[in-house]
């Protein structure tokens, strides 16, 4: 593996590049398979021909706010309300006209909520505790 900021080859999977202190796929000078230079539009590295590695945002928000607004006694789960949290304004009215899709909606959000898999409206993971 390789650093995408500094193109440095990496041992195992660190945190962070040694050479450069950067995350080592936040960058996007390097492929991260086999170093070569590239740009930021490069989707697919043309000397090795792998799919460029991203580095995955975060967001903001609470996941165990989620989960809770997903779940809680009192409607909010079917009510959309953390929809509304996540700034997915359009779904949560949709969740609150049809009852969280008659609950089936609701689960499914609680399960994403819980394994982590649940974005927001700027489609960063939700991952914050």
């Amino acid at each position: 593996m390789f650093c995408r900021n500094c193109g440095k080859k990496l041992i195992g999977s660190p945190e962070i590049c040694l050479n450069c202190g950067a995350k080592p796929l936040a960058g996007t000078n390097f492929c991260n398979g086999c170093g070569a230079s590239t740009t930021p539009l490069t989707e697919i590295c043309v000397k090795c021909g792998i799919r460029l590695a991203k580095a995955i945002e975060v967001s903001p928000k609470s996941r165990l706010a989620v989960t809770l607004l997903s779940v809680l006694p009192g409607c909010f789960g079917i009510a959309g309300v953390h929809r509304f949290y996540l700034g997915k304004i359009g779904t949560g009215i949709a969740m609150l006209l049809t009852l969280g899709g008659l609950g089936i909606w609701t689960l499914i959000d609680f399960i994403f909520a819980v394994s982590g898999r649940m974005k927001d409206k700027e489609d960063k993971v939700i991952e914050n505790w």
